[in-house]
């Protein structure tokens, strides 16, 4: 299956081993996780970054290798409960801030090709996940511009 907008196919990676409790190694207590992933993300990292730190850091020294089978919740759903949650979904927000960096490129360089068709890339990108989170995430009337996506990201 060819990935959007390229010719390649992408490359496998490997899968992580299917698990339904966490292992016995990493027996740290629900509540702190909850309450470090809390204190993470009001350091202003995000739902991936505070994965990755729960993985190598873990809480009081035991890494943390699933958030989820440890503590039954995704770190968002985590998130969501204490009000620390962005309002924007990580990956739409990550895409947005690359249009406006592609925009802002373009106004400085306007004969750049290669950009201009990667921004076009990215803003339909943009525009179908705002599709796919119109109603839950984002309000029913929400709609992607330059200029939203700037005054949002701010």
């Amino acid at each position: 299956m060819a990935r959007m907008h390229t010719r390649r196919r992408g490359q496998s990676g490997s899968d992580r081993p299917v698990a339904d409790e966490p292992p016995e190694w990493s027996d740290v207590d629900a509540e702190e996780i909850e309450s470090r992933v809390v204190e993470l993300a009001e350091q202003d990292y995000e739902p991936s970054q505070i994965g990755m730190k729960l993985r190598d850091e873990g809480v009081t020294g035991t890494p943390v290798p699933d958030v989820k089978l440890a503590t039954g919740k995704k770190v968002t759903e985590i998130l969501d409960e204490h009000d620390a949650g962005s309002d924007l979904p990580e990956d739409l927000a990550n895409l947005m801030e690359r249009a406006v960096r592609l925009r802002e490129h373009m106004e400085e360089h306007p004969l750049d090709h290669q950009n201009k068709r990667a921004l076009q890339n990215t803003e339909s990108k943009v525009r179908r996940l705002v599709s796919y989170y119109r109603g839950d995430e984002l309000d029913e009337d929400f709609t992607y511009s330059y200029d939203v996506a700037v005054e949002l990201l701010e």
